[in-house]
């Protein structure tokens, strides 16, 4: 009742139900204008991407028909390139004559209706648009439209067959260099710059001079490479001709013009001068082995409107009318919700506040996140009971297991004080005995709690585990040779990992201490050690009795035993295994047990790499 009086008494800022209406008020009216905001955005973004693909589109066009009218002599066989450009586009390609009957010479859709008013370009390889193609260079001739200037398939394999040579001689005497071909099928080779070992060696002995790309050049004949062949000279006599009869007219000097097809500098309008005779009198030599001129138009497929958002008073108006609907909506979902949601919570509020009764359940009522919440309630609730009542087992068993060593040592003493037992040196040896085993027992309880409470301290240093296994089965030979069990040490790869080996070693001699107790005489204890998939893996199996079924989830529990009239001599103090699972949790690992009566048993140690 106290507790409803509360929740009565609670202001209402603070109720769960206002809370929840006021978030989803402003997340409604937050989601109504993004989305309006981020629609009208993604329209805007849209139509520029489009548009941008538009443009790169057409200019790919351009492009690869400019490549074909400087790479053939006329517009016939065009058709199939511009139907792929077509496909791979969805643009309408057409190529039409420059006259005034714009007569067609390929168009992907011929029965389509009719073109646009205005070219998007001209297509002539002589005079290139460096809007559309900024690689043209000043002379705005198409670098592919070659000529008289592409060379047979002779003088190829011949220059071919000198840049490997040229080549594999800068390659051999440590100079870099980069090789490739020019639109005419001339191979190139460049030299990029000595190795930095050649460098060294270069400026010892000969100077900076020597570190020169001409060096190189001269040294690898490179420059044979650059020799016209005896069809380029024809054509550089052809042009060189050209040139002349321009600048006879232009009253200037005859000049000679080489496979780069520069002018040599001279002053004020006479440099302009040549340089505009030479690019003339290539395009008049160029005429015959290219295209001729064409208008190139590229349109849409389809010409329907992209559609956009129009902000009128009635879209306005249905804006304000979907939104003042949403918010309706969201208030009567969020008031229902809220009201279903402050029902369990109360009840698992009323439940909380009996910490002292460790058996209270809250009923399940829904199967949403309070029916999950009110589940998880009632799971801790039963583990809160079986934790006060393994605290009660463990109390008890921890006083039976220092009842024993305390109550020998009593016996003893008394025996001794009476005279029924001499103080000799068998006596002193039993009193030793038992307190090992009693500080044995404290040490184990000493480690789980400091386990428990997070305060077992760990110095990882770098390991491998093949050399721990063979510690460890040093330390347990004598022992497990005295009960005739034979052990043994298999490691496959690589088995470095970072661990305590105090602490590593200790939970594996627990594992071997454990197996030895079970394993009959004749029998193997065998220790693994191999690379998983998530870590390394530590093995220690034996071919003794094994362990039942319903007895394998329990071994790792304190002070468990399989067998409950077992003494301490015979099965240990129940603490090793759990310390075993100690150890390993703390090195961030994980152990298992995997057994079958009759088939001995197997531990698995997982450590993180």
């Amino acid at each position: 009742m106290r507790a409803d009086s509360t929740q009565a008494r609670l202001p209402l800022h603070r109720s769960l139900t206002f809370r929840l209406l006021a978030a989803a008020l402003l997340i409604a009216v937050c989601s109504v204008t993004a989305t309006a905001w981020l629609a009208v955005r993604t329209t805007a973004v849209a139509i520029r991407q489009q548009q941008g693909q538009v443009l790169a589109d057409d200019t790919a066009v351009y492009r690869t028909l400019m490549t074909y009218a400087a790479t053939h002599p006329g517009w016939e066989g065009v058709d199939q390139t511009v139907r792929d450009l077509s496909d791979r586009t969805g643009r309408r390609i057409t190529l039409t004559t420059q006259d005034r009957r714009r007569r067609s010479l390929a168009d992907s859709t011929p029965h389509a209706e009719s073109l646009p008013h205005q070219a998007f370009a001209v297509i002539d390889p002589l005079w290139v648009d460096p809007a559309l193609e900024p690689s043209s260079g000043a002379d705005r001739i198409d670098p592919q439209a070659v000529g008289p200037y592409r060379l047979s398939e002779a003088d190829q394999s011949r220059l071919v067959s000198a840049a490997g040579k040229a080549a594999e001689c800068l390659t051999r005497f440590g100079w870099d260099h980069r090789s490739s071909s020019t639109p005419a099928g001339r191979p190139r080779v460049e030299v990029t710059g000595p190795s930095e070992q050649l460098a060294k060696k270069l400026r010892s002995e000969y100077g900076d001079q020597a570190v020169s790309a001409t060096y190189a050049g001269e040294s690898c004949a490179l420059a044979d490479l650059d020799a016209p062949t005896a069809s380029e000279r024809t054509a550089l006599a052809g042009l060189n001709t050209l040139v002349a009869a321009c600048l006879q007219r232009l009253h200037l000097p005859p000049v000679e013009i080489g496979l780069d097809f520069r002018s040599p500098r001279r002053e004020g309008d006479a440099d302009a001068a040549t340089r505009n005779c030479v690019d003339t009198s290539r395009r008049e030599q160029l005429a015959s082995s290219v295209a001729p001129a064409a208008l190139l138009y590229v349109s849409a497929e389809s010409e329907a409107a992209i559609p956009g958002f129009d902000l009128s008073p009635a879209n306005t108006g249905r804006i304000a009318a979907v939104t003042a609907l949403v918010l309706l909506v969201t208030v009567g979902v969020t008031t229902t919700v809220g009201l279903r949601l402050v029902h369990p919570l109360r009840a698992l509020t009323r439940a909380a506040r009996h910490p002292a009764r460790p058996d209270i359940r809250v009923p399940v009522t829904t199967r949403d996140e309070i029916g999950l919440l009110t589940a998880a309630f009632n799971d801790l609730s039963e583990h809160r009971a079986r934790a006060e009542e393994q605290r009660k087992v463990m109390v008890s068993d921890i006083a039976h297991e220092l009842r024993t060593p305390l109550s020998t040592i009593r016996g003893t003493l008394e025996a001794a004080q009476d005279g029924v037992i001499p103080a000799d040196e068998q006596l002193n040896a039993s009193l030793l005995e038992e307190t090992l085993l009693l500080q044995h027992i404290i040490d184990d309880l000493q480690d789980l709690a400091a386990a428990d409470a997070g305060t077992m301290r760990l110095h990882p240093e770098p390991l491998h585990a093949e050399d721990l296994l063979h510690q460890v089965v040093a330390g347990h030979r004598a022992h497990a040779e005295a009960a005739g069990i034979v052990l043994a040490v298999h490691v496959e790869g690589d088995t470095k990992v970072s661990a305590d080996p105090l602490r590593l070693r200790q939970a594996v001699g627990n594992l071997v201490s454990n197996a030895v107790r079970h394993t009959s005489r004749g029998d193997r204890i065998t220790l693994r050690a191999r690379r998983g998939e998530h870590g390394l893996l530590i093995e220690v199996s034996d071919t003794g009795a094994g362990i039942s079924p319903a007895d394998l989830p329990h071994v790792f529990e304190r002070f468990w035993r399989a067998e409950k009239s077992r003494s301490r001599q015979t099965g240990g103090s129940g603490l090793g295994l759990a310390i075993v699972r100690k150890l390993v949790e703390a090195h961030g690992g994980t152990v298992s047990a995997a057994s079958a009566p009759g088939r001995g048993t197997v531990f698995t140690l997982r450590l993180p790499t």
